[in-house]
């Protein structure tokens, strides 16, 4: 994708969640969660082009002690965004205790990885709600595709600017809109179990962004496994299944 095709992109991006807010909160604010990472930093600095910086709220959410918090602080410094630090990591540790506790066993390595993402996705809420706001979703496609989000955490939001962008796209975006390379170019973690996603995947980005845009890959057990991936969380892209009674609505 060239530079011309790739500002197209943003030009829409930034008129499509305008008119989201028209729509859905004239008036109102963005509120993002900022890792540090390439997917917060470029949906923070699409809205602050959208919406301006007085309409883009950060929210940094460390659990106890982040070791590169400092790069939620460049960027929201970059940026020039209000911003909040909040550390999750008491209720984390609390909810961890309590739900160990109650079922008098311990939690699967599942959950223990999970509660963090949707304790943050309860603190951006409650944020939000307390400051005339929309919450942004920075899941890229890469990402949902093979379901590499947490449910009702990460992959929550009121709108979600990068859903159709892989992380090669993201990454082109991010220098288009001027953000510091240090950002765009960090390694991606999930920030909790200590490896990078590429690790947790099995893959490299840059293999399943080539898959999904071109269908070519060199490797069949690494299509195999994104197609398994894909097809096993694609429950995670629509809405929940709802029972239809079939009664007759009138409203």
């Amino acid at each position: 994708m060239d530079e011309r095709e790739l500002i197209k992109i943003k030009d829409e991006c930034v008129a499509w969640i305008r008119k989201f807010f028209e729509d859905n909160g004239p008036g109102c604010n963005a509120v993002v969660g900022i890792s540090g990472g390439k997917d917060s930093s470029v949906a923070a600095a699409i809205c602050v082009e959208a919406l301006g910086a007085d309409r883009v709220i950060g929210v940094l959410m460390p659990s106890g002690v982040q070791p590169d918090i400092d790069m939620a602080h460049k960027l929201v410094d970059h940026l020039g965004i209000r911003h909040f630090v909040i550390n999750i990591g008491d209720t984390v540790e609390a909810l961890k205790k309590a739900a160990t506790e109650a079922m008098d066993g311990e939690l699967s390595v599942q959950s223990v990885t999970n509660i963090p993402p949707r304790v943050r996705m309860t603190t951006l809420y409650a944020v939000s709600q307390s400051n005339n706001g929309r919450v942004v979703n920075t899941c890229n496609l890469s990402e949902d595709w093979v379901g590499y989000s947490t449910r009702y955490g990460d992959a929550a939001g009121d709108f979600a600017p990068l859903c159709s962008l892989t992380v090669q796209e993201v990454k082109a975006l991010g220098r288009i809109l001027g953000l510091p390379g240090v950002l765009v170019d960090k390694v991606p973690t999930d920030g909790l179990c200590g490896k990078t996603d590429e690790d947790n995947l099995g893959f490299t980005y840059e293999v399943l962004d080539r898959y999904i845009r071109t269908g070519q890959i060199d490797d069949l057990k690494t299509k195999e496994l994104i197609d398994k991936k894909h097809k096993t969380n694609l429950f995670k892209l629509r809405y929940m299944d709802c029972f239809d009674s079939g009664i007759e609505v009138k409203a």
